[in-house]
């Protein structure tokens, strides 16, 4: 199953008309969550950092490395990571929304935020070979309209043993192929990978597979707990962005929420270019 792939531009489009209002229920990022189990009782933006945190710490990140946020999204995990482990960070994302709401991040966190946000397609990339020592790539890869151009394209502007991680969704199941085309047409995803597809891709690119982790039933299992925490605070977040864009952004997500919870996973890996 494979939908049209959808341009940059269209991407950006895309991610504008979700990014602010997903942001403000997320504490500032618009990645996934991560809850251990059902009477996990953590904040949505406590578990959607979970996941930052889970992705970034795989890098073995360095004081002073230069890391590429591939889809940086609205800059929150960027400064993480600067203030986090000492790190200096460029940001690449093709929404212009996003681009705004993180530039003005940076500038509140004052001139110690080593961070830099620019509009860039991370399938061609303005920054010569071997220019980061690392790349995080959370949930937008998944967005690529040539996932191995990506790839490689990421392989190209990391110095010779240089570390990639990346989580994505995945397909775990293919039984009712219905409902996993409304999600992907959801998300503009144009390809849904297996975990082992995933890793050929990241292997087909001149990459080097160290570490990998499927914890679906954690991240999209859990969809019924970001529902309540989501409506928890549906009336303060209408009050802020009006109740006819919060509808709307409902109305934009409900093919997210069709898939079985067996359906779709969520894979984590850390991936190195030799040297």
């Amino acid at each position: 199953m494979q939908e049209a792939a959808a341009s940059p531009a269209e991407i950006g489009r895309h991610y504008d008309e979700r990014s602010p209002i997903g942001e403000e229920f997320r504490g500032g990022q618009l990645h996934m969550w991560y809850w251990y189990d059902r009477d996990d009782d953590a904040p949505l933006p406590e578990a959607v950092h979970r996941i930052t945190r889970k992705v970034a710490g795989t890098l073995g990140l360095r004081p002073g490395e230069h890391v590429l946020d591939a889809g940086c999204g609205p800059g929150e995990t960027a400064l993480f990571l600067a203030r986090r482990y000492g790190v200096r960070v460029t940001g690449v994302t093709v929404s212009d929304a996003e681009l705004e709401t993180a530039r003005g991040r940076a500038g509140a966190a004052g001139p110690n935020a080593v961070v830099d946000f620019r509009y860039g397609d991370y399938m061609e990339l303005p920054f010569p070979d071997g220019s980061f020592d690392a790349v995080l790539a959370l949930e937008s890869l998944q967005n690529a309209p040539d996932l191995g151009r990506a790839l490689g394209e990421l392989h190209r502007v990391l110095r010779p043993g240089g570390r990639m991680a990346f989580s994505d969704f995945s397909l775990e199941s293919a039984a009712e192929p219905e409902r996993v085309e409304r999600f992907m047409t959801t998300l503009r995803l144009p390809l849904l990978p297996t975990l082992p597809q995933w890793l050929a891709y990241a292997r087909s690119a001149g990459f080097e597979v160290e570490e990998y982790t499927q914890c679906g039933p954690r991240v999209f299992g859990m969809k019924d707990k970001y529902l309540r925490a989501a409506m928890e605070r549906r009336e303060e977040v209408a009050g802020k962005f009006g109740e006819g864009d919060v509808a709307e952004f409902s109305r934009l997500h409900r093919g997210f929420f069709t898939p079985r919870k067996d359906q779709i996973g969520y894979v984590i890996a850390c991936v190195r270019k030799s040297g």
